[in-house]
């Protein structure tokens, strides 16, 4: 934080993408990805309590975050208390410092790029990321929050991108909601009720992401190789 790193450079508009899209530069030689994260998160699907429409606290996602990486780094892990960045991201839609604590990733060789996209406050939209991933870091995790909630977000982690040898061309992760562990919130809208000491990030069980039982998904991401 501290050297100029190989981080996101400048954002574009590619044909077809429901919205701006931000080209994120990793290490020289790496394989470009580029990344499309579609909400499938509404009143029809999550019908209990959903948030009533409005221009700022409306239903929406926050903007996707994310790291190619290794696998000593993790933006977050079932059963181990959230990262001050990852607590602030599913609060309050906050990149910093989650992007702090990706950067330091990069800095000290366990991560090789930032991914960054902005929010999508119309969840029929879907928003889309490019990046590159080299053989050091081939693992991705990307995360966005459910917003409003207490600390509730959407996040694929450690997808591996090189298997066997090879690149894969694309990878489809389902994406359901979890529960960072930073609040004790219990409702979309519920106030403000910091949790103290912080509880494990666990896969969120709550009524609002269940159908008879079952989980429901609140999204997508799609990996594909350009």
């Amino acid at each position: 934080m501290r050297a100029p790193l190989p981080i996101f450079a400048s954002a574009l508009l590619l044909a077809g993408c429901d919205s701006m899209n931000k080209m994120t530069a990793g290490p020289a030689g790496g394989v470009e990805y580029e990344v499309t994260l579609t909400p499938m998160w509404t009143a029809s699907t999550h019908p209990l309590d959903y948030p009533k429409a409005g221009l700022l606290t409306g239903p929406h996602f926050s903007g996707l975050i994310g790291a190619t990486h290794d696998a000593s780094f993790a933006i977050f892990r079932e059963g181990s208390p959230p990262t001050p960045g990852l607590e602030r991201l599913s609060e309050e839609g906050k990149h910093s410092p989650l992007d702090a604590e990706i950067r330091a990733a990069i800095a000290s060789g366990h991560a090789g790029a930032l991914l960054e996209g902005d929010p999508i406050r119309d969840l029929t939209k879907s928003s889309t990321v490019r990046f590159r991933a080299d053989e050091k870091h081939p693992l991705v995790s990307v995360v966005a929050m459910i917003a409003p909630s207490p600390d509730w977000f959407a996040g694929a982690g450690a997808v591996n991108l090189r298997e066997g040898g090879s690149w894969a061309s694309s990878k489809e992760v389902t994406l359901y909601a979890y529960d960072s562990g930073g609040d004790d919130g219990m409702t979309y809208e519920a106030a403000d009720a910091d949790a103290n000491p912080k509880e494990p990030t666990r896969v969120n069980d709550a009524a609002h992401f269940l159908q008879s039982g079952k989980r429901v998904p609140v999204g997508k991401v799609v990996f594909r190789k350009i």
